[in-house]
């Protein structure tokens, strides 16, 4: 039994599109995996029960990239072809079972809409796989001792990016001796060419509190939030990994719908600035390129630190009844 799984480049929409790939494993068991996927969410699969392969997608000219993967799996017999993209290369591609994402419904929250393809009942939430190497290495970086505060201060476009000093004035407010989390440790977790805009982060604990988690790969850096916390962030492929994961989870939006993109989950919650989407997106100066400045400056820490202490009291008074 042969799977192929073709999924998104961003981190985001991958993340949201394995809780898929996750019922053809359960439908499937013992398949052999293929995922198709974007560069910036290749590691993602690394720990993916039967692996066979990760094909990582470089975009090219003239979208010859589909071509290029149409050359890679032609000459297999595939069983199952999920395409989460929605490419058609599949109906070039010899297989005993075809899904397609087609669907297009920006009402609903994306996972409901990519789960169509399924025709379930239930969306099946996202999952994160992580195998015995990544949880060792998570073991080392983040040992057990204090609880752990994660936090993901950068975002793939400065809009949508609430202000450092304002994640540093949360992170003072929680870890502090009045915060819900009071001594903690803090993870930061971000992408490389991400660490310049957020540095002043990595020192607004002393050094030995601090996990810095910036540049590290996906797997590892979800096998160290299962041992989180609490994650705080931004709208991000990080916000998805974390609630993936099972850790807490706090995202935080402003000039993105937050029906669309809330973290899924539970044990997850989401804030937004006191504008809603559709005032900040409508109004005659606002400016999708990069560069501009934080269309979150209006989000308040004090509304965060509120909603983050709600979210990690979630539940306790429950267990005390117990």
């Amino acid at each position: 039994m042969r799977i192929l799984f073709i999924t998104a480049n961003r981190i985001g929409d991958a993340v949201l599109s394995n809780g898929v790939l996750q019922a053809m494993l359960d439908q499937y068991p013992g398949a052999k995996v293929t995922v198709a996927v974007g560069q910036a969410s290749a590691s993602l699969y690394e720990a993916v029960p039967g692996l066979e392969e990760i094909i990582a997608i470089k975009k090219q000219k003239y979208h010859a990239h589909w071509l290029k993967l149409w050359t890679r799996c032609v000459k297999k017999r595939w069983d199952v072809i999920v395409d989460m993209r929605g490419t058609g290369i599949s109906y070039f591609l010899w297989t005993g079972r075809r899904l397609v994402n087609s669907a297009k419904d920006d009402k609903v929250h994306r996972i409901v809409e990519l789960s169509k393809v399924l025709n379930s009942v239930e969306p099946p939430s996202p999952v994160v796989w992580t195998d015995e190497t990544h949880n060792q290495k998570a073991e080392e970086l983040v040992p057990e001792g204090s609880k752990v505060l994660a936090v993901g201060p950068a975002a793939n476009w400065s809009g949508k990016q609430w202000p450092v000093e304002k994640f540093i004035g949360l992170i003072d407010a929680l870890t502090g001796a009045e915060g819900v989390l009071p001594g903690a440790r803090l993870m930061v977790l971000a992408a490389p060419h991400e660490r310049e805009q957020i540095k002043s982060v990595l020192s607004s604990l002393p050094a030995e509190k601090v996990i810095d988690l910036i540049g590290h790969d996906l797997v590892t850096a979800a096998a160290c939030l299962k041992r989180c916390d609490l994650f705080v962030g931004n709208d991000s492929g990080l916000m998805h990994l974390a609630a993936a994961a099972g850790v807490k989870t706090l995202g935080l939006f402003g000039p993105s719908p937050e029906w669309r993109y809330h973290p899924w989950g539970a044990d997850c919650a989401c804030i937004r600035t006191p504008e809603s989407y559709r005032e900040i997106v409508s109004h005659p100066n606002y400016d999708y390129s990069h560069g501009v400045e934080s269309y979150m400056k209006s989000l308040a820490v004090e509304t965060v630190v509120s909603a983050a202490q709600e979210l990690c009291n979630r539940g306790q008074n429950n267990e005390t009844e117990i």
